[in-house]
């Protein structure tokens, strides 16, 4: 298990237990779906990149609990979104 999230510190960080794991799941879609990591890592494990990024301030969740990237575009990061209409 990743030793950050058994302190309390990343939990108040993100506002509690049901907004970290909205923001692990949401981060750990849009990495599944081919987003880059924001952080550089020796691992490849998804969970513990999740876990950094959120350490480092690098992602949040809004207002509306949507996935955002500190200091960048609102498309960079997120989930691929796919046009199943042109198919």
């Amino acid at each position: 298990m990743i030793d950050a999230l058994k302190e309390e510190e990343i939990v108040n960080k993100v506002g509690g237990r049901f907004k970290l794991s909205t923001l692990i799941q949401k981060r750990l879609v849009a990495l599944n779906a081919g987003a880059r990591p924001l952080v550089d890592l020796e691992t490849k494990e998804k969970m513990e990149i999740v876990v950094e990024e959120i350490l480092r301030n690098k992602i949040y969740l809004d207002s509306s609990n949507e996935l955002k990237i500190t200091g960048s575009s609102p498309s960079v990061g997120g989930p691929i979104d796919f046009d199943l209409d042109s198919l």
